[in-house]
């Protein structure tokens, strides 16, 4: 099925087929549950089986009186009636999503407009990039309401942004704005408006679609692997992650096609070949 027949989710595809955008613009605020967990699975699917090598998600949500919406928080209406037991399988279930989106071998640019409240700041930690626009926000309310940031603001978050600052915003509940969250590596630009945002994260994604796919995926997974390793294995990680671009061929087209490259053509990279 690949990018098609998705209801709950907008996806897109460029023309070539290398970049993906996932549009948020569902329910009252963007909330996240279970029918938007399902297509984020398949959508997760579809990248890795695809030609796709980067991926742009915003949200074009508003609420009643226009304030901008990325996404406001879990769908917790849905879990009305669940015992216990379902609502931490439902937890494990979207923490399990999430970490393999953060796995998909694309370049994944996130751009907030809005608020980004738990589960939405959440989000950001699956993204490789992050932009934001001066009126977004981000919080972690979830200890105010007797329970944790589930789906990676408890696990993932410090390896981002430090243990302090994850401490701060887990435990204060305090919002901050795109500023300050730009400040502590929660993001990583801050752009005039919507528009200059998605702007940006297009050149990125276009830079991204000249490169080989396979060493795309290979150097994604080389770094995300590397975090919180002793330097041995960091560097026999970086080691394989070589060698499979040079064992698939890759490292022969870029020496093949080296001065066509230099006068900005793409060369014949091929299909990917996942490490």
């Amino acid at each position: 099925m690949g990018f098609e027949g998705f209801e709950h989710l907008h996806v897109t595809v460029s023309g070539d087929g290398r970049v993906v955008t996932l549009r948020l613009d569902h329910g009252k605020a963007n909330e996240m549950g279970s029918a938007q967990l399902s297509e984020l699975e398949r959508l997760t699917t579809a990248l890795a089986d695809s030609d796709a090598v980067a991926l742009i998600t915003h949200s074009t949500k508003r609420s009643s009186r226009g304030t901008p919406i990325f996404v406001a928080g879990a769908n917790v209406t849905e879990r009305v009636g669940w015992s216990d037991d379902q609502v931490k399988a439902h937890v494990r279930w979207q923490r399990s999503v999430l970490a393999a989106l953060r796995q998909a071998p694309v370049f994944h640019l996130v751009v907030v407009e809005g608020v980004a409240l738990g589960w939405g700041t959440e989000y950001l930690l699956v993204g490789d990039y992050r932009i934001a626009t001066p009126v977004a926000s981000f919080a972690l309310p979830e200890t105010g309401l007797g329970i944790l940031p589930g789906a990676g603001g408890t696990g993932e978050l410090w390896a981002q942004i430090g243990a302090p600052q994850a401490l701060r915003l887990g435990m204060t509940g305090e919002r901050i704005d795109a500023d300050e969250a730009c400040r502590i590596g929660l993001i990583q630009e801050v752009c005039a408006d919507a528009d200059a945002a998605m702007e940006r994260a297009r050149v990125l994604a276009q830079l991204v679609a000249r490169r080989s796919p396979t060493a795309l995926a290979a150097f994604k997974k080389a770094v995300i692997a590397s975090v919180g390793l002793g330097a041995d294995k960091r560097t026999e990680g970086e080691a394989r992650a070589y060698e499979h671009c040079v064992d698939t061929g890759q490292a022969a087209i870029g020496r093949e096609h080296f001065a066509a490259i230099r006068q900005g053509e793409v060369p014949p990279w091929g299909q990917r070949k996942l490490p």
